[in-house]
């Protein structure tokens, strides 16, 4: 029996944090060994951008930022537990990944 990881990315965390939890309730219910979710580094993407869009005047800028958050669920590959995972509802702003090991 391997195991099986879980790699949850996407934009809202409060949505990530949402199947994340719906994840660990299947496990829990299954009493499958579990670890995590595990936060990873939340990647900032920034792009500058001047105010003023003809080019006159001062020289300002705003700074508009794209947060991406990750997470990780590492699961004993049972494969009733893995078919109940991949039944889970999710949003399109979450991306999930089930790798074997």
């Amino acid at each position: 029996m391997g195991k099986a990881r879980i790699k949850l990315v996407g934009l809202n965390p409060k949505e990530l944090e949402g199947v994340c939890q719906q994840i660990i309730e299947i496990v829990n219910t299954t009493g499958v060994e579990k670890r995590g979710p595990i936060p990873l580094p939340t990647r900032k993407l920034r792009v500058p951008t001047r105010r003023t869009p003809c080019g006159d005047g001062s020289d300002t800028y705003e700074a508009w930022e794209m947060r991406v958050h990750k997470r990780v669920i590492e699961v004993a590959g049972d494969e009733r537990t893995l078919r109940q995972i991949m039944r889970v509802k999710v949003p399109d702003t979450v991306h999930i990944e089930i790798s074997l090991h």
